[in-house]
């Protein structure tokens, strides 16, 4: 047993979607979440700086002496996952392995659709873990930068600017008669029953978040990794800018109120001393 957090980082709000289903499967477990909120998004960003960024957010929940830390950003995930693999003490688990095997055993060979921010789509990584686990398997992409934004704005699906957004990027995959689509971000969970309506009963949905906190507990089971408390487990949460904003949006994604949030100052999480070792 282990009782040490484990501690999450995102771009901005989006990875809360990811901790509601950590919170739902794995309820004794504390949690940390630090999202990069002055830095969004990262979906516009080149590699470097997407790793960048991720190492400095990985380097400041090591204070919090994690057992695991999720990269709960998909860009983070296809750009910068193999660094923090390499640099950080702790195991670190992504959302794009954990979508793909989920996509590739709902497929059945037929065609799987991805769709993402542009540079999650751009990266290719989503179609490489696919095409890793089955070679020969049909995969399309479609980049949906608009989703993002219209989410953070509070649009509901059901709101005739999503439903004519959601249309228009996703008309090519219908065409083309995809059966299953991966929601290659963590924003994308708020616009689901959209975008289900959109391509009708018959196209599976993979929801990535929900697959990574599968893949968390099991990682955690099966190194004798779970907590041992028989209570609900703490949250804490760190931004890097408008904890206000964080605390009204995030409610969202996470399916409850939020009550308290931190602002952690630029020093705090780009200061070398408070990285490990490695980082340095």
């Amino acid at each position: 047993m282990n009782n040490s957090p484990i501690a999450v980082f995102d771009s901005g709000l989006g990875g809360l979607s990811v901790v509601r289903h950590l919170r739902q499967l794995l309820p004794s477990e504390n949690l940390v979440y630090f999202g990069d909120t002055a830095r969004v998004p990262y979906g516009i960003k080149s590699r470097p700086t997407v790793a960048q960024f991720a190492l400095e957010l990985a380097g400041f929940t090591m204070q919090f002496d994690p057992k695991l830390i999720v990269a709960a950003c998909n860009t983070a995930s296809a750009l910068a996952l193999d660094e923090l693999e390499r640099e950080l003490p702790v195991p670190v688990i992504g959302v794009v392995n954990p979508g793909a095997l989920a996509a590739v055993r709902l497929a059945h060979q037929e065609s799987i659709a991805v769709i993402g921010t542009e540079a999650t789509i751009n990266s290719g990584s989503y179609v490489r873990a696919i095409r890793t686990i089955s070679p020969e398997q049909n995969v399309e992409s479609q980049p949906c930068p608009l989703f993002v934004p219209l989410v953070e704005e509070g649009r509901a699906c059901d709101d005739p600017i999503v439903q004519l957004t959601v249309a228009t990027y996703l008309e090519p995959l219908k065409q083309r008669d995809v059966r299953v689509v991966v929601l290659g971000c963590t924003h994308y969970p708020l616009l689901r029953d959209a975008i289900a309506a959109y391509l009708g009963s018959d196209v599976h949905i993979v929801d990535s978040g929900r697959e990574t906190s599968l893949a968390v507990r099991e990682h955690l089971a099966r190194n004798g990794s779970l907590s041992s408390h028989n209570v609900p487990g703490s949250m804490s949460c760190f931004v890097s800018d408008n904890p206000q904003r964080f605390r009204r949006i995030g409610s969202r994604f996470l399916d409850e109120p939020i009550d308290d949030v931190e602002l952690v100052e630029p020093e705090r999480y780009v200061n070398v001393a408070r990285l490990p070792s490695a980082l340095r």
